[in-house]
């Protein structure tokens, strides 16, 4: 079948039920303008990572050095100003509406040695972080009963194709977007995409942003998927998704929660990639099938999680887009997603509302990978600079404290110190290093 075709069948089929559906959310309409939302978030970000045992700070001026004249220290503080227009739909058999965002980044602190992995800044060509930066953009919408179809850049959330704000300022895709939730307890959606921005991204024409291959870009990704949702304890989820002569890619993910009686319950969460090359190849030969699975034991204030990783192919199980990595093992420093590893994961999360402290959250996680053997990655390919060799291992340790204001004027204003620690061998891919983050969020949010 021919790109074209592809793409077309793919969005016809989802939006097929718009013709057998009865009148729904649009059906509710009260206009434009008597429906939008507007919301402003405030963000500061302090992020300084201590680079040791001969690791070197490989982000912006440091990239123009000999590796042995980099120094061993990143640091870089910021402040982010986010506003979003959402606005209603007009009345009316097709409802149509615009959504738009405005982005400001603003350095605080930090320079060209020491502006590194952490990509809160914007970056001048010569490889400095920029005094301030910034972006915009907007989506027409389109809304026919409970079908919605978006054009222009904005941001999604799918385990194939995800705008990650897990930084100072969020990432974005331009393209088309379809949600459907015409039937009961069974969402829909589908889209093809032309191009993603980065988090630290002033302009929007740098293609996608593909996280550890380094091979030529593919110009077009596409996806599909289903989610079912049959009862509140229950959510399972499939989707297909293709980036363009470079891989295919399929999800199959379920999240499940029991009660066991009114203080304690058990939740478990499995997430499933399958990858292989496509069409020119461009970042060489793929065959990956990666999964995890965790469980958490809740009881009253108390969370245990334990969970298991693993990676089945000779490449790193990649993705498009920072956030479209929906494993349980890809935590803060480290996804554990290298050539056959497997890992293991304890954490343990405390809330402090029972000794009145409500809003405040502690969390501590433990990551240990093993088994890493890179050594049979296609050498013409977009992973072979990574260098991975056999017998890679390395863990991690996550340390948290987040607290949400409850009332008062600053209620909802969230502040999260971390304190994150990565240690490996030289058969894997990732930096010994240690990580301090401060981040202060401010929202603020109406109706017009």
């Amino acid at each position: 079948m021919s790109k074209v075709r592809w793409r077309s069948a793919m969005l016809l089929a989802l939006a097929s039920p718009m013709a057998l559906a009865d009148p729904g959310a649009q059906d509710r309409s009260a206009g434009m303008v008597e429906d939008s939302t507007w919301s402003l978030v405030n963000r500061t970000v302090y992020d300084s990572r201590e680079y040791r045992h001969g690791a070197r700070n490989s982000g912006a001026r440091n990239a123009y050095k000999p590796r042995a004249e980099r120094n061993g220290y990143a640091e870089e503080w910021a402040y982010g100003l986010m506003g979003t227009l959402q606005s209603g739909f007009t009345q009316g058999l097709i409802g149509v509406g615009v959504d738009a965002h405005a982005y400001l980044g603003v350095k605080l602190d930090s320079g060209g040695g020491r502006a590194g992995k952490a990509r809160l800044l914007g970056l001048d060509n010569d490889g400095y972080p920029k005094d301030n930066f910034g972006r915009g953009g907007a989506a027409i919408k389109l809304r026919m009963s409970d079908t919605v179809l978006s054009w222009g850049e904005q941001r999604v959330k799918t385990p194939v194709f995800s705008s990650s704000d897990s930084r100072l300022l969020p990432e974005t895709a331009t393209g088309v977007f379809l949600t459907s939730n015409e039937f009961t307890a069974l969402k829909m959606v589908g889209g093809h995409f032309t191009g993603s921005t980065d988090r630290n991204a002033s302009s929007h024409d740098q293609g996608f942003v593909v996280n550890y291959s380094n091979g030529p870009k593919g110009d077009a990704f596409d996806l599909a998927g289903v989610v079912y949702t049959p009862s509140k304890n229950l959510s399972a989820s499939i989707y297909s998704s293709r980036y363009e002569d470079t891989w295919n890619q399929q999800y199959l993910g379920a999240l499940y929660s029991q009660a066991i009686d009114d203080n304690r319950s058990l939740t478990y969460n499995f997430n499933l990639y399958r990858t292989t090359d496509e069409g020119k190849a461009l970042s060489g030969n793929i065959d990956n099938t990666t999964w995890s699975l965790m469980g958490t034991y809740a009881q009253g204030p108390h969370s245990f999680s334990l969970g298991y990783q693993k990676v089945h192919g000779d490449t790193p199980f990649d993705y498009v887009t920072r956030g479209a990595i929906f494993l349980t093992n890809a935590v803060q420093l480290s996804d554990f997603n290298a050539p056959n590893e497997q890992s293991w994961q304890a954490r343990y999360d405390l809330g402090m509302t029972p000794w009145g402290m409500p809003g405040l959250v502690f969390s501590a996680a433990y990551v240990r990978g093993s088994q890493i053997d890179g050594s049979h990655v296609d050498p013409r390919g977009g992973y072979a600079y990574l260098g991975y060799g056999k017998g890679g291992k390395h863990w991690e340790r996550d340390l948290e404290a987040r607290y949400v204001i409850q009332s008062g004027t600053a209620k909802g204003t969230i502040l999260s110190l971390r304190h994150n620690v990565h240690r490996g061998n030289t058969a894997q891919a990732e930096l010994d290093t240690d990580q301090v983050r401060l981040a202060v969020e401010y929202p603020l949010s109406g109706r017009f």
